[in-house]
């Protein structure tokens, strides 16, 4: 059953949060993915160590996706999967910067059954499980009900490597003039759970993977938003944009985002 589950990724993620909070109390261990943006401390992989080692004892014909690499493939035939980000802000995190978390999501054959995000730092943990809502800290959540772009505040957010080919400024800029405004704050995840909880009414990002969205999409569709792609079509996880709203906004936000898929990419110079 999907509260089954859901119990579980609730302890889960708390004790992988309880490992981010004393990791985050010392300095931290940096090294690097390739380049000197993309960072990745020792509290990802210890967090990560910890969820994959509990996920594989109470669920061992599970797969586990894992931003580290540090999953595995099943060789059963269930269909689940388990979306695992074992720190999803880790740039904030490494500058000490409170606004990062944990995030966990099954699926079941595509289908996300339950989810949780939790920030420990703030002790704000969101979950949901399919057909049941959305909560935060155990109270019910919804989304927004405000109804137009120019009186939403928004979120995205921008990748830490190939930025030049990202085309997200050009959106970014016209998102910003069109609403109260656009936060970026470095956790595709957080992001997601505010619009489930009505901080924000709208997000979208390009290139995100998976354990970035899955937990945050279930969140926003139980809370009474609406995740599709800039097309309109149902978001599929890893897909290469993400467009979740409080629903009210989504048409909107939709309209504006074709339009601008249109115009010419912005000339950025690289700065030496």
């Amino acid at each position: 059953m999907p509260e089954n589950y859901l119990q579980a990724a609730i302890e889960i993620a708390s004790e992988a949060g309880q490992i981010l909070r004393e990791e985050f109390a010392r300095p931290a261990k940096i090294s690097y993915k390739g380049d000197e943006v993309d960072l990745v401390t020792q509290a990802d992989k210890r967090s990560e160590t910890a969820i994959v080692a509990r996920i594989t004892k109470s669920f061992p014909d599970h797969a586990i996706a894992a931003e580290e690499g540090g999953g595995h493939e099943s060789a059963a035939t269930s269909g689940y999967r388990w979306h695992v980000d074992p720190l999803d802000g880790t740039t904030n995190f490494a500058h000490g910067y409170p606004c990062f978390c944990v995030s966990l999501a099954l699926a079941q054959h595509d289908s996300l059954l339950a989810a949780v995000v939790y920030n420990p730092i703030s002790e704000e943990l969101f979950a949901a499980a399919r057909g049941q809502g959305a909560t935060l800290n155990g109270n019910k959540i919804r989304a927004s009900k405000i109804a137009s772009l120019s009186t939403s505040l928004l979120c995205t957010g921008f990748p830490t490597h190939e930025r030049t080919a990202s085309p997200n400024l050009r959106y970014y800029g016209d998102f910003t003039m069109r609403s109260h405004g656009v936060r970026r704050d470095g956790s595709a995840a957080l992001d997601l759970a505010s619009v489930a909880v009505g901080r924000f009414e709208g997000f979208w990002e390009f290139g995100l993977k998976p354990w970035d969205t899955a937990a945050g999409v279930l969140l926003v569709e139980e809370a009474g938003g609406k995740v599709t792609d800039f097309s309109g079509q149902p978001y599929r996880v890893g897909g290469p944009v993400i467009l979740a709203t409080n629903g009210l906004i989504h048409d909107e936000m939709r309209s504006v985002a074709e339009k601008l898929a249109t115009r010419p990419p912005l000339e950025l110079q690289r700065t030496e």
